[in-house]
């Protein structure tokens, strides 16, 4: 049964035997072009479920200035998109995660341990030297070399970064 405008506006007003038709009609070709755009069928498949839930909430908002299908195409198009730079950003975030961590471990005890109380815990050189019965001093050399070793270390991440143009060679942000 084609889907007609008499159905659309029952869809927009929340009917779902008609919302169920405009479904019908139009996830093949919706369903398509988010296959096209992600290249992978199981994400495709996810995102085809966020896509459609989008289109449904977004109904009440269409005005009829395009066709029904146009107007979904778009929505499909943006809100794929959207997921993929969503799953590549957690993806970089979490390649830079694992990074660090291995990075860390390729310190010595003490570097690693002054690293992590001072830069991730926040303690004080002084609160650090009577935990690790060293000196202010000697958390500081420690800090020194032990940041100075991440910089080597993490080079790649930051030399990869195009958030960093233009910042000059060897700058690591919070590290």
């Amino acid at each position: 049964m084609p889907f007609d405008q008499l159905d659309l506006k029952r869809a927009i007003a929340g009917d779902e035997r008609a919302m169920q038709r405009l479904w019908s009609q139009h996830a093949p070709h919706i369903d398509a072009v988010v296959r096209r755009l992600c290249g992978d069928p199981e994400l495709a498949a996810d995102i085809s479920q966020e896509v459609w839930m989008q289109i449904f909430r977004a109904l009440p908002s269409y005005r009829g200035d395009s066709q029904f299908g146009t107007w979904a195409h778009r929505i499909a198009v943006n809100r794929t998109l959207n997921a993929l730079r969503k799953i590549r950003r957690i993806a970089k975030l979490a390649f830079m995660a694992e990074s660090i961590d291995q990075a860390m471990k390729k310190l010595s005890p003490g570097a690693r341990a002054v690293f992590v109380l001072h830069d991730v815990e926040g303690y004080t050189h002084g609160e650090i030297g009577e935990e690790l019965g060293i000196t202010p001093g000697g958390s500081k050399s420690q800090l020194f070399k032990a940041r100075a070793k991440l910089r080597m270390l993490l080079a790649h991440l930051v030399e990869d970064s195009p958030n960093v143009a233009g910042k000059g060679k060897g700058h690591v942000a919070a590290i």
